[in-house]
């Protein structure tokens, strides 16, 4: 074993007191997503490696592009800590790349080492420019830039680095309930989310024959792509055809979507504790259509005591976009299955809703009796990272 994996954590090491919880977490977070590949995992405060075999590089190299919690990491050659080896390690590296102009950056942890990090790098370029031809050396732009970090027992040597995804490890963070539809916004919602280190179940709302089995199917493809990047996700399916054929009989057309909206808040508050979630995860995006003006929010807001996380909420819809692209969520949520929330759009829904208007509208009907019911007959499906089929639970 000559090659490792090195894992830079970056923002986790703003965690002062937490920075081993931090660490840990995302340590059997790799452990996990690994399981299936022949790897050898070890962590210490400022960095993780991971040996591996060849074969296997580009498809462990997948997986942890998609694990939170990770800033950077590279692909680094393994030498003894000792200044002949890394000089001739370092050459032999080099002289396989094609370039004009290069750069060696060192870093001593180990204080024993007789060179300083400044030192050390002066040393490496000048046994670079002497055994190859026709290269200088450019400390603004290199071609070629050359890592070197000396730890006590070994060093690493690197050229190449590669960005991971960033954010909290997964599970850094208590549960939140994500209100996946089958749009745009919610999956890039959910992605956010656990990019924050929380934790994910999922409610879709669902109102049959008003809306399709298509429908649920696309949601739940939308909840399988968000595995790789979190845990296993329970999907909540909700009922909601009662409620929502009520709200259109009873309600003026132009409240129907703030009433439908208040009564989602109130059947996921009740989700939230029945399911030990912490908060409500949503793709609400301010003023994006009528129900997601500030007003609007207010209003729908007022139902719950459950904070409500909106992780796009300053986002437009481009931006929304480019990151559905990246997390292969776009083309899945443009398929043409109606949700609940775009099945029964009214003309002309209001924009400036107050509370005492909508409470108005809701009393035209007996709404707790139907909120109960639908969430005593909640359909649970647990979307599992290593099954390929989801499966529900009983």
């Amino acid at each position: 074993m000559d090659k490792i994996i090195l894992i830079k954590y970056g923002e986790l090491n703003t965690k002062k007191g937490n920075r081993n919880f931090f660490i840990n977490t995302l340590y059997k977070n790799v452990l996990n997503s690994l399981k299936d590949y022949d790897v050898k995992i070890s962590k210490d405060r400022a960095r993780m490696y991971i040996e591996f075999k060849d074969e296997d590089l580009d498809s462990i190299k997948s997986i942890i592009d998609k694990i939170f919690g990770i800033y950077k990491y590279h692909i680094a050659y393994i030498v003894n800590t000792n200044i002949e080896d890394i000089k001739s390690k370092v050459l032999e590296i080099v002289k396989k790349e094609d370039f004009n102009t290069f750069k060696v950056e060192s870093n001593r942890s180990y204080k024993e080492f007789p060179l300083n990090s400044l030192e050390l790098s002066k040393t490496l370029g000048g046994v670079i420019l002497k055994n190859i031809d026709s290269i200088k050396v450019d400390v603004h732009n290199p071609e070629l830039l050359v890592n070197v970090e000396v730890r006590e027992k070994k060093s690493y040597i690197y050229l190449n680095s590669y960005m991971g995804s960033g954010g909290y490890p997964v599970g850094v963070q208590p549960k939140g309930m994500l209100m996946l539809s089958g749009g745009i916004d919610s999956p890039v919602a959910g992605y956010l989310a656990l990019k924050r280190g929380m934790t994910l179940d999922a409610v879709y709302f669902e109102a049959i024959p008003h809306t399709s089995i298509e429908a649920r199917n696309k949601v739940i493809t939308l909840a399988k792509k968000l595995l790789p990047y979190g845990t296993n996700i329970n999907l909540h399916i909700v009922n909601f055809t009662k409620i929502q054929e009520a709200i259109y009989k009873n309600c003026h057309s132009n409240y129907v979507i703030t009433i439908m909206r208040r009564m989602m808040y109130r059947i996921m508050e009740k989700i939230v504790n029945k399911y030990n979630g912490y908060v409500i995860v949503n793709g609400e995006s301010i003023g994006q259509v009528a129900s997601q003006t500030l007003t609007s929010m207010k209003v729908i807001n007022d139902v719950t005591s459950i904070p409500v996380i909106r992780p796009v909420a300053c986002l437009d819809k481009l931006e929304i976009i480019d990151i559905a692209k990246k997390i292969d969520t776009y083309e899945t949520s443009i398929l043409p299955y109606e949700d609940c929330c775009t099945v029964f759009v009214p003309k002309h829904p209001v924009i400036n809703p107050t509370i005492e208007a909508s409470e108005i509208e809701e009393n035209e009907f007996n709404y707790e009796e139907m909120i109960n019911e639908a969430v005593n007959s909640i359909e649970t499906i647990k979307i599992k990272k290593d099954e390929k089929e989801f499966s529900s639970l009983l």
